[in-house]
């Protein structure tokens, strides 16, 4: 009796645990599926096979910058990238791919271009994973960058350009910016409409160069359908720990991973 009442017993626990994860899956799902066009196109793993994430601070996420092993907790830091990592390391374990978080905290794409050729092509990524844009538009709120659209635009393109000449094969995966309305860094009459517009020039890239567009405004337009903004990011633009999963989610159903 002892048994069956502890069966049962981790029966509706392991039911109560899936419960989170599986509305996260759905949220994921539904925002992939009515968003991107290229739904079809997936991700290609190979055999040891380098996947490297770039952005700002949301995927930089407190990393260790002096850290270069593949894999490791304090090289991926504490964001998405560590979420979306883990289940792929486990599922592709035959193929041992070899994971990297170069984001930075404060990054536009300039200042991406900066650094490229060190935190990027030297690694000679088979995936390449880029999120850049929030700080393109809040920092020119703050009076201390004058860029606009038309400059993300070309820079982000032209980044692009350089990075597919050196590398050919490159598989692309562009993450769409996004703003959590309701967080604390979020006025919504300084923010919107302009900066959908950045969203729209980084989902038209993604397009234009065949890259994986991964959603994530769209998944949390959702997500704040089922829980306030402030449970996925307090200032709603740097995820919590339920955004962080949402994002990693979304990333992996957009790549197919």
């Amino acid at each position: 009796m002892n048994t069956r009442r502890n069966f049962l017993r981790m029966t509706a626990l392991t039911g109560a645990g899936l419960a989170m994860p599986t509305l996260f899956a759905d949220i994921a799902k539904a925002a992939v599926n009515e968003t991107n066009e290229t739904v079809a196109k997936k991700i290609n793993l190979k055999k040891d096979g380098v996947i490297l994430f770039q952005g700002d601070s949301i995927t930089d996420a407190g990393r260790k910058k002096d850290s270069n092993v593949c894999n490791k907790p304090d090289q991926l830091g504490g964001g998405y990238t560590i979420f979306a990592a883990a289940p792929l390391l486990c599922k592709y374990a035959s193929l041992q791919p070899k994971i990297y978080n170069r984001g930075i905290s404060g990054n536009k794409v300039y200042q991406l271009r900066e650094r490229w050729d060190v935190d990027t092509v030297d690694f000679k990524p088979d995936v390449l994973s880029i999120l850049i844009g929030v700080n393109d538009y809040w920092h020119t709120l703050t009076g201390n960058y004058k860029g606009t659209v038309e400059t993300y635009d070309k820079d982000l393109r032209d980044l692009l350009k350089y990075t597919i000449d050196k590398l050919p094969n490159l598989q692309l995966v562009i993450c769409e910016p996004f703003a959590i309305k309701g967080g604390s860094a979020i006025k919504d009459a300084q923010w919107f409409p302009m900066f959908d517009e950045y969203r729209a020039k980084a989902k038209k890239i993604a397009q234009d160069f065949g890259a994986i567009f991964v959603p994530f405004q769209a998944a949390f337009d959702k997500a704040v359908r089922s829980a306030p903004p402030t449970y996925w990011s307090a200032d709603g633009v740097h995820p919590d720990l339920p955004g962080r999963q949402l994002m990693a989610e979304t990333w992996l159903k957009a790549t197919g991973l």
